[in-house]
């Protein structure tokens, strides 16, 4: 099985931590020309799993449209985002750039340096922020509870 295939498990164990972590990131070509089709398309689909599968990220979804990437996948907690995109953009463009001269007519570099990301967990932010927002009042209970049997 390919590390990027989809893994229905909800945490990842290494020898100091156990984590979840996810991100949805979307991406352009420049001028948000719409060149993602076709064999260009494909390949890049490819591309991308096999810079997935030589950086241990798992792949969960992944969309290539015309004028933009969707990809959802799973990190460590030692891959900066930042350098996800970096060696996923710059990667890509150049062997697309190289499998496909009419790129480089269409555009002086293949991809937009902004991007969109957001981290993606198995809890939602409201159940983190309340779990946060509780630990006072748990701590008080506790120390209250200990206080009365001694």
């Amino acid at each position: 099985m390919r590390h990027s295939e989809i893994k229905k498990k909800r945490w990842t164990y290494s020898e100091t931590c156990v984590y979840n972590l996810s991100y949805h990131i979307i991406w352009c070509p420049k001028y948000r020309m719409r060149i993602l089709v076709g064999d260009v398309a494909a390949r890049l689909k490819e591309l991308l799993y096999e810079k997935a599968d030589e950086n241990g990220w798992t792949v969960r979804s992944l969309e290539i449209m015309p004028d933009h990437v969707h990809i959802f996948l799973s990190a460590t907690p030692a891959d900066a985002v930042a350098q996800i995109l970096a060696k996923l953009k710059g990667g890509t463009a150049r062997q697309l750039r190289e499998e496909f001269p009419q790129l480089k007519r269409f555009l002086p570099t293949l991809w937009t340096r902004s991007y969109y990301v957001e981290s993606v967990g198995h809890v939602s932010s409201r159940t983190i922020e309340k779990y946060i927002a509780d630990q006072k009042l748990r701590s008080a209970s506790q120390k209250r509870r200990h206080s009365s049997h001694g």
